[in-house]
């Protein structure tokens, strides 16, 4: 049978079997547990407020630095001067091609890819780039067609697959995106970013236990995303034995890579911790999350000596001469609740130490404005301390007032006539 008639009966089933996908996996309220996993966004993109993460697969042409935009220019100049020299050359007008997809020239990339095939129809690799190219153009039923002929002529081309998983998932088509990413993972194995988008469509297909296992796998590969869906999944008990302290950890990893919803997860988890509205049970479950996940940071640094339960692990770092380390548990602790790294990092705060933090050093400043806002007592009388007194920071004793609301008479006293005393 005709390769394209193969192709286009593909296709043709694939709309058949369509399945509605809907994104309902977005952060639940705090009374309500959020689902641990979440669907693959759709090939059209999503805003940078929705619910789902942004596609990670490489199929949106990248946003370029200024510097980095001139050199893909530059470089744009040369692959246009190669095909002048020799325009029938298919691997010329495949690099043009990709040179005009980096800048975001999609239409004359297309028409390139296109020229290119013309000239070599037997290129599988071209085919991958005209699939990439159409699904930045939001054609997924085409981008389907180009990515099974590149796997026609090239079955071993793990991009094709990969890719052809995400065209498919926008598609409605589950079980054939599970076929694709199961394909790429079979052709490379240590294909992370695969066994995540794998998991994410296992979910939607109510395969929970497979999908949470190929999560932790990316997970632990360094995957971000998988990294804060695991920590939901720990969070619990989905797919895993419920254990809050290492969904903490999970998303203190996420967050480290600049996954906000990890951040927003641990603000969640402190406010439930620490707000007195809270059920007296949820607090306490809340609280000992903290505590454990404080306890288990010392068993990454087994020669650290631990003299007292409410010592701090970076205080204990910094004594010890681990300065990069030090300061990197004491942040952890810190957005952990530890009322001792807490007040070490305040200390520094207004001393610095050496070229690792600088005197009134922002980032501690950060998180103090973090976990005050989640109720964090320590972080609320030390932010009114550095307004009133103006430590690093304009002064404004009405922001310094404001911090003390809430605080027992005693304890606003205390602050304001610190600050009074100046």
């Amino acid at each position: 049978m005709n390769r394209r008639l193969v192709l286009a009966a593909l296709l043709f089933t694939s709309f058949i079997i369509r399945l509605p996908v809907h994104s309902s996996f977005a952060q639940a309220p705090e009374n309500e547990p959020p689902p641990a996993l979440e669907s693959p966004p759709p090939l059209s993109g999503a805003s940078e407020s929705s619910t789902t993460p942004a596609p990670a697969d490489g199929n949106q042409p990248p946003e370029l630095l200024p510097q980095e935009h001139t050199d893909a220019v530059i470089v744009l100049g040369e692959l246009r001067n190669a095909v002048i020299l020799s325009p029938n050359n298919a691997e010329a007008r495949l690099k043009l091609a990709q040179g005009l997809y980096r800048i975001g020239d999609l239409d004359t990339a297309l028409d390139e890819t296109r020229v290119a095939i013309k000239l070599d129809s037997h290129n599988a690799k071209a085919y991958v780039q005209l699939g990439v190219t159409l699904i930045a153009k939001h054609d997924g039923p085409a981008a389907s067609i180009a990515l099974m002929e590149a796997i026609m002529l090239d079955p071993q081309l793990t991009h094709a697959h990969y890719t052809l998983g995400s065209v498919q998932y926008s598609l409605g088509n589950l079980e054939a995106a599970i076929q694709s990413y199961r394909r790429a993972l079979d052709l490379q194995p240590n294909f992370p970013d695969a066994r995540y988008r794998l998991a994410l469509v296992l979910k939607l297909a109510n395969r929970d236990r497979e999908a949470t296992l190929l999560m932790e796998d990316a997970a632990i590969s360094g995957v971000p995303q998988a990294q804060y869906f695991i920590g939901n999944a720990y969070r619990h008990g989905q797919g895993v034995e419920k254990n809050p302290a290492l969904a903490i950890r999970w998303w203190v990893k996420a967050l480290e890579f600049g996954q906000q919803r990890a951040g927003e997860s641990l603000s969640q988890l402190r406010r439930q911790a620490l707000s007195p509205s809270q059920p007296a049970q949820r607090r306490t479950e809340a609280l000992e999350a903290f505590r454990q996940y404080r306890r288990e940071l010392w068993d990454d640094y087994p020669d650290a000596g631990r003299h007292d339960p409410h010592e701090s692990l970076g205080a204990a770092l910094l004594k010890d001469g681990q300065t990069s380390n030090g300061v990197a548990a004491l942040f952890a602790e810190a957005f952990a609740i530890s009322e001792t790294a807490h007040d070490e990092l305040a200390r520094l705060y207004e001393t610095g130490l050496d070229t690792s933090l600088a005197q009134f050093d922002k980032r501690i400043l950060a998180c103090f404005a973090t976990t005050a806002a989640d109720g964090f007592i320590p972080a609320k009388k030390a932010l009114a301390r550095i307004y009133g007194k103006g430590l690093g920071v304009t002064l404004d004793l009405q922001k310094a007032k404001a911090m003390v609301k809430g605080l027992s008479e005693q304890e606003m006293n205390a602050v304001l006539d610190e600050i009074a005393a100046q």
